[in-house]
């Protein structure tokens, strides 16, 4: 087992164990979680096999360099909803060719987003064979455990959508 504080390793292993046996592959895209998404996905020894690669877009200048997401691109799609976290997931997917695409976007605090959203609040998506998306609110405003909290939930998400896939 690994130690990365407070990340369900069992679910990380779970999720290796998956993408080998069904031989594909994840690409992520994280803003709020700053990384911790893919720092679990890669603490798995043989990680190549099935983490392509991924990026913390936490900046639309991010957004635009890694992913080719202009603001005319987005079609009014604004940041810390289901709509942007599906668009990131597909985005992230088709650039780095992978099977699965994960992304999450949120505000992890301690103040909300400039969108109006309170601190806490994560939106998460997964996209491949099939698609699945939902929306955190942890009612937090410690940045730290919220970091932690929208990684589990990405990671969640991405275990129960890789439990459905054929």
């Amino acid at each position: 087992m690994f130690v990365l504080g407070g990340i369900d390793s069992s679910r990380v292993l779970r999720i290796a164990a998956r993408l080998v046996e069904l031989k594909e592959t994840v690409a992520i895209s994280e803003s709020s979680a700053g990384g911790l998404i893919a720092a679990a996905l890669l603490t798995v020894p043989g990680a190549s096999a099935y983490f392509l690669g991924g990026g913390v877009i936490y900046t639309r200048k991010a957004m635009g360099a890694l992913l080719d997401l202009t603001p005319d691109k987005l079609g009014g799609i604004r940041s810390a909803t289901e709509p942007m976290a599906a668009l990131l997931a597909q985005t992230v997917r088709g650039r780095l060719g992978a099977d699965w695409g994960l992304a999450e976007t949120g505000a992890t605090g301690p103040c909300g987003n400039r969108y109006g959203d309170a601190a806490g609040h994560a939106c998460l998506a997964v996209c491949g064979k099939r698609k699945a998306s939902r929306i955190l609110e942890t009612g937090s405003s410690d940045r730290h455990a919220n970091m932690i909290a929208f990684a589990n939930a990405a990671l969640e998400l991405l275990d129960e959508t890789l439990l459905r896939a054929d």
